[in-house]
């Protein structure tokens, strides 16, 4: 029996969706920070006179990124809240204190990832939740994904370079000491290295 035509068509399209490769399409993968390279900063002003900028040394993080989109849809950053360090040991163990961070009964500052909405080719906001002195609050980070390649040495694998930025208000997480000295506005900064796992 010859096939016609008009037969043919329909059965030589259906054979050719079905041996034809299909597009790959990147899948979100596991990251985790590097903790060699891994900054948290922040900055604050003091009466008015100039920003007093600080660190937290001791912190880790993973989430899930897509390459292809740039898209963060899952982790976690845990900072050690007692890690406080703006070189000053009088002003640091006050910051550890009960008047703000209170480390001792809030060990951990924790920030959980939410949404991320891209804004740019290279750029995104990313929503979350940051837990702190007791009290869990929504922010959202203004990010930049600065690279995303094979590292050059050492390790060698897949890495990905973000910088991230706030500004919170401390008196919504119940830090209100010293208000009129201190500023309410926290400017935060994140840069970090993330490894493929």
């Amino acid at each position: 029996m010859k096939l016609s035509p008009s037969l043919l068509a329909p059965a030589t399209l259906a054979a050719a969706l079905v041996l034809s490769p299909t597009t790959a399409t990147a899948e979100p993968a596991s990251y985790t920070i590097d903790d060699e390279h891994f900054s948290i900063s922040f900055q604050v002003m003091h009466l008015g006179y100039a920003n007093v900028i600080g660190m937290f040394t001791e912190a880790e993080g993973s989430f899930e990124y897509d390459s292809e989109s740039n898209d963060i849809s899952a982790g976690t950053v845990t900072i050690q809240a007692d890690s406080i360090f703006t070189n000053h040991d009088r002003r640091d163990s006050h910051l550890r204190g009960e008047d703000f961070l209170n480390t001792d009964e809030y060990p951990e500052i924790v920030f959980t990832v939410g949404d991320f909405e891209t804004t740019g080719d290279n750029t995104g906001k990313l929503s979350g939740d940051l837990e702190m002195h007791g009290e869990t609050k929504p922010v959202t980070l203004d990010v930049t994904f600065n690279k995303a390649a094979e590292y050059p040495f050492g390790h060698e694998k897949y890495t990905v370079g973000i910088s991230a930025e706030t500004t919170i208000k401390r008196s919504e997480w119940g830090i209100s000491y010293g208000l009129n000295m201190v500023e309410d506005d926290i400017k935060l900064q994140f840069e970090l290295e993330a490894i493929k796992d």
